[in-house]
């Protein structure tokens, strides 16, 4: 009964976080064109001061229910993960997951210390973006993919 819960706490801030990373990329980057700098400035910083404030709960939501997904079900595969196309796939996603993770982890540590640029700002949301794409097909081709 565990499994259902953990899946589904997954799924939620799954969601959340590449729901916020597809509205920070596809559609504030258009706005930027419309709105006055000012105004944009403004409207970045709230919600980049959200997005701090929330995404390391979510973050945690979907790392740990990951984890507890993997300790529940998937363990076994992960112990020969090359001996399945699943299990392949799943360690992939794994170290896609970790990535991500890792961009996040540096992405806080570059705000707290003030070296934060746009510049960095842009190539981590575009790189996240990237994997959580592969992310996403990597889910569903565990299910589908064998060979």
């Amino acid at each position: 009964m565990l499994y259902p819960l953990l899946l589904t706490l997954h799924l939620f801030a799954a969601v959340m976080f590449i729901g916020t990373v597809f509205f920070e990329l596809l559609f504030l980057e258009h706005i930027r064109k419309q709105l006055p700098a000012k105004l944009m400035l403004l409207l970045e910083q709230a919600i980049g001061q959200r997005a701090r404030q929330l995404m390391p709960w979510v973050l945690l939501v979907l790392f740990g229910a990951g984890v507890g997904m993997v300790w529940q079900r998937y363990l076994p595969v992960l112990a020969a993960p090359l001996s399945s196309s699943f299990g392949t796939l799943l360690l992939v996603k794994v170290i896609v997951a970790g990535s991500v993770l890792v961009h996040f982890l540096i992405a806080m540590l570059l705000f707290r210390t003030g070296q934060m640029s746009s510049g960095r700002v842009k190539f981590i949301h575009h790189s996240v973006f990237a994997h959580l794409l592969l992310i996403l097909v990597l889910a569903k081709a565990m299910f589908y993919l064998t060979w």
